[in-house]
């Protein structure tokens, strides 16, 4: 597993709100719920999985919107085809996780197939992808590329919705009802 620490090193030397720098600096909060998860139990478990899922839901979607096509163009068609087929299986599991009690046995053999898995597809980011669109777009697209990833995140589900995950127009046209769904949920949960 990465370094969160190194993930947001490499990500300040980019420009403010870079779409790079950006998915880096979720990177490296990702890993540290992971992290997160496993540390805590009761409560602060089910919290920390709460916060991890909302990220992971947001992100994988933001990515898809926003990044796949790029990666298709600039990298090739193929690498977009992998990171969006692992995407979909992470929301599978992520969906799955979601039914489990955080305390299970299985939640945490589950979850340590989840965390590996999602390691890897960041890696596979990080290595493929993001030097490609780094030397490929300039700042300035980057920049544009990072507030289109930040507008996505705002009405993105907070849940996964495996139905959708890895087609883009399904998820485009599904997403203001499943984000108001999925706020209203957690809302409703914090509330107690």
């Amino acid at each position: 597993m990465g370094n969160p620490d190194q993930d947001r090193i490499q990500a300040a030397m980019l420009p403010e709100g870079d779409v790079i720098g950006i998915l880096l600096e979720q990177h490296a909060r990702i890993k540290e719920l992971f992290q997160a998860v496993r540390a805590t139990d009761g409560e602060q478990r089910v919290d920390r999985f709460n916060e991890l899922r909302a990220l992971l839901a947001v992100h994988e979607t933001a990515e898809q919107v926003v990044l796949r096509h790029q990666t298709a163009g600039a990298v090739n068609p193929a690498v977009a085809k992998a990171r969006t087929d692992e995407e979909v299986e992470a929301t599978k599991i992520l969906a799955e996780l979601e039914a489990l009690n955080v305390e299970s046995p299985s939640f945490a053999a589950r979850f340590a197939e989840f965390e590996d898995a999602v390691n890897k597809h960041a890696e596979a980011e990080e290595a493929e992808e993001f030097p490609v669109i780094l030397a490929g777009y300039t700042d300035e697209q980057r920049q544009r590329m990072g507030r289109m990833l930040s507008a996505t995140e705002k009405i993105a589900p907070t849940h996964a919705h495996p139905k959708v995950a890895g087609n883009t127009v399904a998820t485009v046209a599904s997403m203001p009802i499943a984000s108001i769904i999925d706020r209203a949920k957690d809302a409703l949960r914090k509330a107690g």
